[in-house]
């Protein structure tokens, strides 16, 4: 049985078990942490920054879905400059893409666009880069809209971690940073991809999505991740 362990969550004492996340035993108490990259049974990689919380005697913010639970550490997950760092990591990501929710397959149905909503984030301070990305409509069921991208790379991961497949990949530094298939082919030349779909409802936005659904037709079903996952370990 695995050890127990106390600590103060939003002052509040309280205990979870060992080897958990923040965001984990966050969950467990029902305390809501927004995060864009994090997604049950994926490996967290603390991409997006959007969990960020506050320890106390630490200076640095800490990302909730790669920190681990302590014995007797101080957590604080809303507070005014909590909320001030969230907003500006959600308009820089509004700012550095062409996110057109009206226009979007995924509208209504985006994490992204319902982070914005629940945190208050109704224009960007900052200056749109307006990039040009090619749409990947050569896969015969599924697209790619590097338009919408986060860069969560839910989708690399879920390829490789649940497919075994591996078909995507990241290229690029830094703000020209980007996606890709098969070492930078067209989607629908990769000899890796199986088609299963996975990465798509993976994906917190309209980056990829499924061909024929019209402006907020896609509904991602991000709850199969856990299944397949739970499915896996068991060995079926």
């Amino acid at each position: 049985m695995k050890e127990r362990i106390s600590f103060v969550f939003n002052e509040q004492p309280v205990e979870t078990m060992a080897g958990r996340t923040l965001m984990d035993a966050a969950k467990e108490l029902g305390v809501f942490i927004p995060g864009l990259c994090h997604c049950q049974g994926l490996t967290p990689v603390g991409a997006c920054r959007l969990c960020l919380v506050e320890v106390k005697n630490i200076l640095r913010l800490l990302p909730a879905c790669t920190t681990l639970v302590t014995e007797g550490m101080e957590v604080f997950t809303d507070s005014p400059k909590l909320r001030e760092y969230r907003k500006m990591i959600l308009e820089l990501l509004f700012s550095e893409r062409n996110h057109v929710c009206s226009f979007c397959v995924s509208n209504g149905h985006c994490e992204l666009q319902s982070l914005a909503s629940e945190l208050g984030v109704d224009h960007t301070r900052y200056a749109y880069r307006y990039p040009i990305h090619r749409v990947d409509a050569s896969q015969s069921r599924f697209g790619f809209d590097p338009n919408r991208c986060v860069l969560c790379t839910r989708c690399v991961r879920v390829c490789e971690e649940i497919e075994g497949a591996r078909t995507w990949g990241v290229k690029g530094r830094g703000i020209r940073s980007n996606v890709m298939t098969d070492l930078d082919r067209p989607w629908g030349e990769s000899t890796s991809c199986t088609s299963c779909g996975k990465c798509v409802h993976a994906c917190p936005t309209g980056a990829l999505f499924e061909k024929g659904r019209a402006t907020a037709e896609m509904k991602k079903r991000e709850n199969i991740l856990p299944y397949l996952t739970a499915m896996r370990a068991g060995g079926r």
